[in-house]
């Protein structure tokens, strides 16, 4: 169950269309003036070196933030996220990468709070340590719980403005069905909140009806929602000379919001096509947004 590490992941393509939706809805909710409550379901470890063991392991940064990095003239949502990543990196170069935790609390005034959770037994011990360093007790709570369960008792907040971001491994299948089983329960207790869930773009049934289910939940609710989704290379399986199999890793992932900020689908317009072509990987590269 605990298998998954995302440090092996930070700063791949899925976090740059993550984390810089993450920017895009924070920047817009925190315009006014009362106070804000962000909930992080799966918030992971906070800080990840990318230039350490997992990291340089997969590889993944470099045909992620780390090409990014590289171009120029990028829309005003990748250069917000790249500012905020490298906020974190006052040496120059991109060797800290922060997870949804740190550029959340980057980003909260002092009448906002952040709440965490997180029960991997590797993964909440560091994130208590390094959220310790900021010394923001009284603004940052972390709960070690099942962020699936736990946000029952956080909705609604007060005062009654939230942002609530979903971003589980989806190591397990039925991840999936309490995705919308969350978001369910989210809206039934707290129907104005933000909801952003992101979901990986893999080959798997389940993956490819979670955007369409959320769809239909969101509209039976009456709440708007936006759909955003980054492909960067062929979700095909190949086979090796020796007859085994290669898997492609990660081809793409989404992002599902409920309640969006009314600026962001102009800002993906503008930013999804160029991601597109920044980060793909092969020929099958490819985006979609789409509201309702």
């Amino acid at each position: 169950m605990f298998s998954y590490r995302h440090a092996f992941h930070a700063g791949n393509h899925g976090d740059v269309l993550k984390h810089a939706v993450l920017i895009a809805c924070l920047r817009h909710l925190t315009h006014k003036e009362t106070g804000l409550t962000v909930i992080d379901t799966h918030a992971g470890a906070g800080l990840y070196r990318l230039d350490g063991d997992y990291a340089r392991t997969s590889g993944e940064a470099v045909d992620g933030v780390l090409r990014l990095a590289q171009a120029a003239g990028l829309a005003p949502l990748l250069q917000d996220y790249l500012e905020v990543v490298r906020s974190f990196n006052p040496q120059g170069g991109l060797r800290i990468y922060p997870g949804s935790p740190f550029i959340s609390q980057r980003l909260l005034r002092p009448q906002d709070r952040l709440r965490l959770f997180e029960i991997h037994p590797s993964d909440l011990p560091t994130l208590v340590r390094n959220v310790a360093q900021l010394q923001a007790e009284r603004q940052i709570s972390v709960l070690s719980e099942d962020g699936f369960e736990g946000i029952k008792k956080l909705l609604p907040p007060q005062p009654r403005r939230a942002l609530l971001l979903c971003d589980p491994s989806y190591e397990l299948k039925s991840d999936y069905a309490r995705v919308h089983g969350l978001l369910q329960e989210g809206l039934k207790r707290f129907a104005t909140g933000c909801y952003a869930i992101w979901y990986p773009v893999i080959a798997r049934p389940e993956a490819h009806e979670l955007p369409r289910r959320l769809k239909a939940l969101a509209t039976r609710a009456g709440k708007p929602w936006l759909h955003a989704s980054l492909t960067v290379k062929s979700a095909r399986v190949r086979r090796r000379e020796d007859g085994s199999e290669q898997r492609p890793g990660l081809p793409g992932s989404g992002m599902f919001l409920v309640n969006p900020p009314y600026t962001l689908q102009a800002q993906l317009q503008v930013a999804l096509p160029a991601l597109a072509r920044l980060l793909a990987q092969d020929g099958h590269a490819g985006h979609l947004l789409e509201a309702g």
